[in-house]
């Protein structure tokens, strides 16, 4: 190991705390620094449930597993991966949304990079500082749009904390190489630029020629010192997430998971769909509620799936309609963003409930973080043109959900086919059991990165994204297709990534992203590589 004594108890990657042997504590000099009986991991990781499940609220279990993770981080991957359906709530949504809320108030020590407004021009070096000099991935956000919170500036480094452990646990990349970095270029929240805790920088957001030139520097430090990392841009608002996105996807290896995991996982939603409705993915109609980058995001992908299956792509994306705050977006309205441009509808402009009786969709898709916005009305007038109506409420945290599992299937009868993006438990009706699916981007993006790190890919292009969703879809079992419900369990969730990585590396490899033909045993390969946190 190399370290001794105090310091290799000090540091989670190396520490086993009482698991150390006692032949281990007379080579490390330990002996006497622990407790005498010696312990197993298994009944570590029993201790640790037993203090995590007394906690009397989530946001105190999230704080325990945080420290566990800057303590042992053996023990907390082994319980998030383990017991990843009771935990993974705790450890990203919902859970994180508070997290990051309280933040500052909650904070204990660093557990990432921070680079602030001021360090422009020494970007480089302020990434240099970080201990691991490995590093092969990257989840950054400037915190302007966390969850459906909106700016927390500084507070949102809980976001890329809790997606690189979900890296980790879900498909087994090693902590070793994941970095998590925050952009703080200000925020325009007052109350938290007068709160006395607050740790980001008291100022206005930069934005305009400065914004961009200082996330020019950052990409250009990021290629420079971790020349092989995947940059994942992570809650950055509409307008930066896409312009980013744009600028970059063809100059060096990042991903936006707002825009394209969501899109993907949502798109796999939407293939296991059919297997209920019986209808093609190419055939249906989709009225989106919500216009920014999530939901033009989605739609762009099915748009893309559909042409794939042979569509037109003028025909295709006519049967995608979005609504934003003044109402269906139309082609007479007088001014139109760039993403939402090309499904503007020919058609008057209109309130949701006309829209729905003239655009007739076979599923409506909720990404504006505005709860209640699906309403009993909504869900009726759904069912009046489909037997079953599709309804995802993808909005993040639990709180900001367009509508719940148990509305969706109380209002329809029981005939919604109804997805998420948090978790909301079975209901029971008409004497069945209905599982609503939790449309979790964890399902697609742990899997991609580590299918794009491990085949050397040097871009993440969309025919890789429609595939990892067709891989996702095609991953739900037939008794949980007959229950609603569209995702696999999550206790199924990093054999699905290992089999997400092998088909995205296949992808990029006939897109000849690769510089190398991926290897005949490259699938076992990836198993083999996952990171296990066993001793």
């Amino acid at each position: 190991m190399g370290k001794m004594g105090v310091e290799l108890l000090s540091d989670p990657r190396t520490n086993k705390g009482s698991a150390f042997t006692l032949e281990e504590r007379e080579q490390y000099g330990l002996t006497g620094l622990l407790p005498p009986v010696v312990s197993t991991q298994e009944q570590q990781i029993e201790r640790s449930l037993n203090s995590l499940r007394s906690k009397p609220c989530d946001i105190d279990k999230y704080i325990f597993l945080s420290a566990q993770q800057k303590r042992n981080e053996r023990i907390y991957y082994k319980i998030l991966i383990d017991h990843i359906e009771e935990v993974m709530p705790l450890v990203y949504t919902p859970t994180v949304g508070q997290a990051c809320q309280e933040f500052a108030v909650n904070f204990r020590e660093s557990n990432g990079c921070y680079v602030s407004y001021k360090d422009r021009g020494k970007i480089e070096k302020v990434l240099g500082n970080w201990p691991e000099k490995n590093i092969q991935l990257i989840v950054v956000t400037d915190g302007e749009r966390i969850l459906g919170l909106g700016d927390l500036g500084c507070n949102g480094m809980g976001i890329p904390i809790g997606k690189l452990a979900l890296y980790c646990a879900c498909a087994g990349v090693d902590p070793a190489v994941c970095l998590p970095v925050m952009l703080d270029l200000g925020t325009d929240n007052e109350a938290l630029r007068d709160d006395p805790f607050y740790l980001g920088l008291r100022q206005p957001r930069i934005r305009g020629e400065a914004y961009q030139a200082f996330v020019d520097e950052l990409v250009s430090a990021v290629k420079t010192r971790f020349p092989c990392a995947l940059l994942q841009f992570e809650d950055f608002s509409t307008p930066n997430a896409v312009a980013l996105l744009e600028k970059y996807r063809d100059q060096t290896l990042c991903f936006n998971d707002d825009i394209q995991g969501t899109a993907s996982v949502a798109l796999a939603g939407l293939i296991a769909a059919t297997r209920i409705t019986h209808t093609q993915l190419s055939d249906m109609r989709f009225l989106f509620l919500g216009a920014g980058s999530a939901a033009t995001g989605i739609g762009d992908l099915v748009v893309k799936a559909m042409v794939a299956g042979g569509k037109d792509q003028a025909l295709a994306t006519q049967q995608l309609a979005f609504m934003d705050s003044k109402g269906l977006i139309v082609k007479s309205r007088e001014i139109l963003t760039d993403h939402s441009k090309p499904f503007a509808q020919d058609l008057p402009p209109m309130p949701l409930e006309e829209a729905i009786k003239t655009f007739k969709p076979h599923g409506i898709i909720g990404a504006t973080g505005r709860p209640g916005l699906i309403t009993e009305q909504v869900i009726k007038l759904m069912c009046e043109n489909n037997p079953h109506p599709i309804i995802f409420a993808l909005s993040n945290p639990t709180a900001n959900a367009e509508c719940t599992a148990e509305q969706a299937y109380r209002w329809s009868g029981g005939k919604a086919i109804f997805a998420s993006g948090s978790p909301f438990a079975p209901v029971e009706i008409n004497g069945e059991t209905k599982i609503p699916g939790q449309g979790n981007n964890a399902y697609i993006f742990p899997g991609l990165g580590l299918g794009t790190l491990l085949s050397g890919a040097k871009r993440i292009n969309d025919d890789m994204l429609i595939r990892a969703a067709e891989e996702l879809a095609g991953s739900v079992e037939e008794a949980q297709i007959n229950s609603g419900c569209l995702y696999p369990p999550l206790r199924n969730i990093r054999e699905v990534s290992a089999r997400i990585a092998v088909i995205v590396a296949q992808s990029a490899e006939r897109h000849g992203l690769l510089s190398e033909p991926l290897p005949d045993d490259f699938a076992q390969r990836v198993r083999s590589s996952q990171y296990c946190p066993d001793y």
